[in-house]
């Protein structure tokens, strides 16, 4: 047997052919740039033919892979560089959204091509939102036409559902902002944008994405008031957008100011001052003794965690509103605000069931503490209650009702016999 040791293999560095589907293919839009040129050249300013080309070359050409070099060419004409600008010794083509007309029918037919291609090859959709951000936030690179032609293109498509309105935010860039340049685009935006849809509409879209509080950021800080907003945009002729912008804004002070209620009576701050401080606020605000007492009641019902069970519910609200009945007469001097207050407890107690037995309680205690008037209740329980789970609501006030005629009858024949 030999001594030496035994010699270990060793590699000899065979080398194994790469599998073609293994190999990154480099990135390169040159190529592609000039087949989707020269497709847009020959179907010329015919946008049918150039939709028909679109939805065929995509089964050819990598537009997943080379979507931002698509979107640019069809916006731009070609490729751009970063600030807008197009990039230099690369073909480019005339047929494209910067280089068409500027008026609203040219827009809408771009629109068209936009939304044929997106629905065709549904995987370029989030490609063109991204495009759109970034063409948004180009916008000082851009010619007074172009930027009028983009603005104008891009509300057609928000109205249409083509993009989300979460690309706006694009629009709140500091650089934008401070030159006065977000402001102006969005008039554009905005007007193109409402002469497809409704206000209504529009509000929803923005709603959606959380920029229906943020339309005031489009102004630099120191023009950031509801009041130059609106100045703005109906000098535009835009009055609906303001109006809108108008009441975010009051309906978002009024979140606040109830937050505060909320958290002065989580603190156990003295009632007094809880209702001067609102007294204060709401003669500042300008906001309604109606309003003011819907929001008082939303605070208080806000302010405790209410008993899952229906038969302790009902004590437990009793006992929490009769410690805060000061602060709703303090609200209710008018017999609109009383009918305001008694329609939202009969909604409070609609929608959260385990308070539906115990309405009738609540409006008796604050008829006893003089927040409810026996005009307003009567009323209410005649004419002007609310759909909402009305028979069972009348049904638990026809006693106390019939009590509360009983009473003015009483107090009426006692008049006509001192007379």
């Amino acid at each position: 047997m030999s001594n030496q040791r035994q010699q270990k293999p060793t590699l000899t560095g065979h080398r194994f052919k790469t599998r073609k589907r293994d190999e990154k293919e480099r990135f390169d839009p040159s190529q592609f740039q000039e087949s989707i040129v020269q497709g847009l050249d020959q179907s010329g300013p015919d946008l049918e033919a150039v939709a028909r080309f679109l939805d065929a070359s995509g089964a050819k050409l990598d537009y997943r892979r080379y979507a931002e070099t698509l979107f640019d060419i069809l916006v731009a004409g070609g490729m751009l560089a970063p600030g807008g600008t197009l990039s230099e010794d690369v073909i480019c083509t005339e047929y494209c959204v910067f280089k068409a007309q500027e008026d609203m029918e040219t827009m809408q037919a771009y629109a068209q091509v936009f939304n044929k291609l997106i629905r065709r090859y549904k995987y370029l959709e989030k490609g063109f939102e991204e495009e759109i951000k970034k063409l948004l936030l180009f916008l000082k690179g851009f010619t007074e036409s172009e930027r009028n032609k983009l603005a104008m293109l891009t509300g057609i498509l928000l109205a249409n559902g083509n993009l989300s309105a979460s690309i706006l935010g694009s629009l709140f860039n500091e650089n934008l902002v401070k030159e006065g340049v977000s402001a102006c685009f969005a008039v554009k935006l905005f007007k193109s944008w409402l002469s497809e849809k409704d206000i209504n509409s529009v509000a929803g879209s923005l709603r959606k994405v959380g920029m229906d509080n943020r339309l005031l950021e489009l102004f630099p800080a120191n023009k950031r008031s509801s009041e130059h907003f609106s100045k703005y945009f109906n000098d535009a002729g835009l009055k609906e957008l303001s109006d809108f912008a108008k009441n975010q804004q009051s309906i978002g002070a009024r979140k606040e100011l109830q937050k505060e209620i909320e958290d002065q009576m989580s603190r156990g701050d003295a009632l007094k001052d809880i209702i001067a401080y609102t007294q204060e606020e709401m003669k500042k605000s300008g906001i309604s003794e109606q309003t003011m007492v819907g929001l008082i009641w939303s605070s208080v019902m806000s302010s405790v965690e209410w008993n899952k069970k229906e038969e302790l519910v009902a004590e437990q609200a009793i006992k929490h509103l009769k410690q805060y009945s000061p602060l709703l007469e303090a609200f209710t001097s008018q017999g609109s605000s009383e009918l305001t207050l008694l329609l939202k407890i009969q909604e409070y107690c609609y929608d959260n069931i385990h308070f539906m037995k115990a309405f009738q309680k609540i409006v008796v205690l604050l008829y006893k503490a003089d927040v409810l008037s026996e005009e307003a209740v009567l009323k209410w329980y005649t004419k002007l209650h609310l759909p909402k789970g009305k028979s069972v609501f009348l049904d638990q006030m026809k006693t106390f009702v019939e009590w509360l005629k009983n009473a003015e009858e009483e107090s009426e024949s006692e008049e006509e016999e001192a007379d």
